[in-house]
This record gives structure tokens, sequence and C-alpha cells, in this order.
């Protein structure tokens, strides 16, 4: 008798699971992982009060820690512990209270020491609010 084989994005959702319990910033940020698969993830967030900055506009800070979550989950999902070497992030529009926005992170290559991945953050129009691109290494540490 032969062993089911699993799903292409069982290591993804084990990961994800694993990264969830011990990631309180985002749980504090209130992301809520809607999708991940091998070298992907989306997630969502609700714009807060307590996101904005000085001038009513959704705070870089928020936006770029939505994007590193998205990147850490999308760079994880293989099973092997990856940390990020660079980011960069372009700030294009300004996130307002009570937006629905969307994170979405894939991967552009995978080597066996470094990925290379590309982030997106839109509002609930569909307007892009950032780009965010990641490089992570990726050690020899497997995660499960």
């Amino acid at each position: 008798m032969s062993l089911p084989t699993p799903a292409p994005n069982q290591p993804a959702e084990a990961v994800k699971d694993l990264m969830l319990r011990h990631d309180t910033f985002s749980q504090l940020l209130g992301l809520e992982v809607e999708e991940v698969g091998p070298g992907y993830c989306r997630l969502r967030f609700v714009v807060r009060p307590d996101m904005l900055n000085g001038f009513g506009s959704l705070h870089g800070g928020a936006t770029f820690a939505a994007a590193d979550t998205a990147f850490a989950f999308a760079c994880n999902s293989h099973g092997r512990q990856s940390v990020g070497l660079t980011v960069t992030v372009d700030y294009l529009e300004a996130g307002r209270l009570g937006d629905r926005i969307t994170v979405e992170a894939r991967e552009e290559s995978l080597k066996h020491k470094v990925g290379v991945y590309q982030v997106r953050v839109v509002n609930q129009n569909g307007v892009v609010l950032a780009l965010f691109k990641g490089t992570a290494y990726r050690t020899s540490n497997e995660i499960l």
C-alpha cells in the first residue's frame, strides 16, 4: 500500500501555521493569511486608526511590515528556513483609514541558496500602494 502524495502546498501550510503561532507582531497588525503555496502568499488587513501616520495616511512602517510578512511566508514555504538579505520598497499611493489591503508575494527566482520575491500591496479598488522586492538567503535548516 502506497502513502498518499502530499498536496503541493502542504509544506507551505505547515510552515505558515508554525510561523503564525510565534508571530505576535503580525497578529498585532491583524494580518489574515488567506493563501499560501510554494513561493506564494496572499494576506489581507484593514487599515485601523492606530496604523496612520501624522498626516492621516497609512504609515509606511505598517505597509512595509505587511509586505515583509508576506515575503517571509513565501520564501519559507519550501520548508527551508530563509532570511531576508535585502529588500526595497517603493511607496506609490497612500493608504487610508478603513482601506482593505491585499498583500501578495510571488517568487520570481529560486536557486539553491537565494530566492527573489515581488510583493504587491493594493487597496480594495486595485490601486497599487507599494511594490516590495525581497531577496532571501536560504539556509540549510529544514523547518519541518
